[in-house]
């Protein structure tokens, strides 16, 4: 489009010349575009002062260059900021005209300008992380301030109630967030304006009151400064000297805080000396003179030069009493100094603001774009830093919005039943689906800062065990995990009440090993599952009880088997013999080992029974001993015709035709062994056997265990012994 409008003509070489003269390097063709661009979309449009809504991008773009000049890329999204929100443009037509960068910066300023839409003001700090959270780009913010302050400069042709909106979310978030950003200049300015709409009748009071005092001001400050001009022009110092400028609100702040009059705050006069050097030295020369001439009040002296305030701000403050006894302060610096303290870093924030929580990440970044700004002209170094110039701050939380306009901060990757439990645990345990924006959405959708999240409940739903795996608050995850622990238990008692009911009809009783063991029994690591098995419906209360029975009616008569059969092995051998002889001694056979011959036994000592036989590795026999081992006496079975002894078998497998043959054969033709006897029961298509033989010695037992392993179809060969 050819700007054949002298006006606008005149506009756009005046932002260029501004250009030039605050940007390091500047692409005028691409600012010339950008501002056609503008100037084409907002045509139609008109501001409520009347003029074109064209006026508003322009004088947002030059407000960034002359508040923060930072690079072309700034000026041209500030000239199409509204771009996308108010005509037909889309960001896919920004990325293909201008650049990636230039839509991502204006996609979040639009963004930003949508949140407060609707939302009233609860919390102004978590607005101020919410506007953190979303940007990625800090020029983002850059243009929003610019943006702001113009609609701040023309806010009185808008409606009264929408004044008080919109400076009330000035002061309450876009001034402290341009302070904690160090841009001093812009958060007065804001400041003064939110005031002057807010409060207007002790805004012009003020205003008048300064412009009364602003005479005797200059007339006193003058008085003071001349005994100090005349010392320094001695010492041949390079300076400037000033009154400190004064803002309507902080003094408006001031009053109100220490409840006191106009007069008596306005009585605190200020002074800056500003030294054109570079030796920190001369800062000290200066607070002597400055001391030699007036009283110093001795607590109200700062030293930042030696101990620089963490975001690197340096100066002198000291306060002295001045002609007619007023207290005057003094701040001295350098010039170096004074452009670190206002030229957009954070100098004044945190020792001017009254908030207690401070926040390090933030303060360091802001000391990283000072730095960007000072080293505006290394113009390599500056491209490399721009491509990272990205904000890491609050990336950890978002912020969202309940459908009243309330906001929550939760952890990135939240979901809405995170969101639903930070509501309220009721509303979390009966959330059953959830609207994003409007939209129904699954409940792991994973939210992000700015979504108005509304949960839909039901009286019927419960947690469940699913929402562990996408939940992200600690909370969430405690409720839920106490909801189903609940759930568990209820199952578990529902459980041991079917249980009880059955074994008390059937007058059975359990103990807790017994019960334990029964658990296990059925492939149960506790009885807390093997009752929650029951509840529900996984174990039959009559099946257990039933196999129960005749698991135990199994093992009595293995039991009987085995005395059966301990009584023949030990009467064949005669008995034991005690020191090597019989000796009439009475004795009787341990029942927690059982011992039979062939086993190396010991002898013990009891009151009443004579002397106890047990098998050597006994556990309760090593306690025994360990108590009282002059009780131990030495025993061991007699020997026999060819050494032999009798032991028993027990022996599973697979029903075939031949099994017993080939059992018999391998036991025989192994060194001519005895056979006493062998008995063999086949149910289905499996048999259990035992087996009697003549063996030498326990060595002679284990060849022939082996041998019978080997036998096709044998599952399992073990002595026979005990169950107990």
């Amino acid at each position: 489009m050819a700007l054949d409008n002298p006006k606008f003509q005149m506009m756009l070489d005046a932002l260029l010349k501004n250009c030039r003269k605050n940007l390091p390097k500047v692409d005028e063709a691409l600012i010339t575009k950008a501002f056609e661009y503008s100037l084409e979309a907002h045509k139609n449009e008109i501001r409520a002062s009347g003029e074109p809504y064209f006026t508003h991008p322009y004088e947002v773009a030059n407000i960034a260059v002359e508040e923060f000049p930072l690079d072309d890329i700034t000026v041209v999204s500030a000239l199409l900021h509204d771009v996308i929100e108010d005509t037909d443009y889309t960001l896919k037509i920004l990325s293909k005209e201008f650049s990636k960068e230039v839509a991502e910066i204006v996609d979040g300023v639009t963004k930003i300008s949508g949140i407060f839409k609707g939302h009233e003001i609860t919390k102004a700090e978590n607005y101020r992380k919410l506007l953190l959270s979303m940007v990625k780009d800090v020029r983002v913010i850059l243009v929003k301030f610019a943006d702001r302050l113009h609609n701040m400069r023309t806010l009185e042709f808008v409606s009264p109630d929408k004044q008080r909106r919109i400076a009330q979310e000035t002061l309450e978030i876009y001034a402290p967030f341009a302070n904690r950003f160090g841009l001093a200049k812009v958060k007065w300015e804001l400041e003064d304006l939110s005031f002057k709409f807010l409060n207007r009748e002790a805004y012009e009071e003020l205003a008048r009151k300064l412009k009364a005092k602003r005479k005797d001001r200059e007339v006193y400050i003058k008085k003071f400064s001349e005994p100090i001009i005349k010392k320094l022009n001695e010492y041949k110092l390079k300076y400037e000297l000033s009154g400190r400028p004064k803002h309507l609100y902080s003094i408006y702040r001031k009053m109100v805080r220490r409840n006191k009059p106009f007069e008596e705050i306005y009585d605190l006069f200020a002074v800056r000396i500003i030294l054109d050097t570079d030796d920190a030295n001369a800062c000290y020369t200066v607070l002597g003179i400055v001391n030699q001439i007036y009283l110093p009040v001795p607590d109200r002296f700062k030293d930042y030069i030696s101990i620089p305030k963490t975001n690197n701000y340096q100066s002198i403050h000291t306060t002295v009493v001045g002609p007619e006894g007023r207290l005057v302060e003094v701040q001295i610096r350098t010039l170096q100094m004074h452009e670190v303290a206002e030229k957009g870093v954070a100098a004044h924030w945190r020792y001017k603001e009254s908030k207690t929580a401070t926040d390090k990440d933030l303060e360091n970044w802001v000391n990283w774009i000072r730095d960007i700004f000072e080293n505006a002209s290394k113009d390599e170094q500056r491209k490399e830093l721009l491509e990272s110039f990205k904000l890491n701050l609050y990336q950890d939380e978002i912020y969202v919005f309940t459908p009243k306009g309330d906001l929550r901060r939760l952890p990135v990757g939240s979901t809405p039943v995170d969101f639903a439990f930070e509501i309220h645990s009721k509303v979390g345990h009966h959330c059953i689906g959830a609207k994003v924006d409007g939209k129904i959405v699954p409940l792991d959708t994973e939210l992000h800062s700015g979504d108005q999240v509304e949960i839909i409940t039901s009286k019927n739903q419960h947690p469940n065990k699913n929402w562990l795996k996408f939940v992200k608050t600690h909370k969430a995850k405690n409720e839920i995990r106490k909801w189903l622990n609940k759930e568990e238990q209820e199952i578990i008692e529902k459980g041991k009440e079917i249980w009880e009911k059955k074994i008390k009809k059937l007058k059975l009783t359990f103990n807790a090993d017994e019960l334990l063991r029964l658990a296990h029994l059925n492939k149960y690591d506790n009885v807390k599952q093997f009752y929650k098995a029951i509840a529900q419906g996984l174990l039959n209360v009559d099946d257990v009880i039933t196999a129960n029975k005749e698991r135990e009616e199994r093992e009595k008569q293995k039991e009987l088997g085995f005395d059966k059969f301990a009584n023949v092995a030990r009467s064949d051998v005669g008995g034991i013999l005690v020191d090597g002889k019989k000796s009439g001694i009475l004795y009787i056979y341990a029942k927690c080992c059982n011992p039979i011959p062939g086993d190396p036994v010991i002898g013990y000592i009891t009151v009443g029974e004579g002397i106890k036989i047990h098998r050597k590795n006994c556990v309760n026999l090593l306690n025994l001993s360990v108590a009282d081992s002059s009780k131990l006496v030495n025993v061991q079975w007699p020997e026999t015709e060819d050494n032999l002894f009798v032991a028993g078998l027990t022996i599973r497998g697979e029903d075939r035709p031949g099994i017993l043959n080939d059992i018999s054969h391998t036991i025989v033709t192994y060194r001519n062994t005895n056979i006493k006897s062998i008995n063999i029961n086949t149910t289905d298509s499996t048999f259990e056997g035992s087996v009697t033989l003549y063996v030498q010695n326990l060595e002679h037992l284990n060849r022939i265990m082996e041998r019978l392993k080997k036998v096709q179809g044998i599952f399992s060969v073990e002595r026979f012994e005990s169950t107990l």
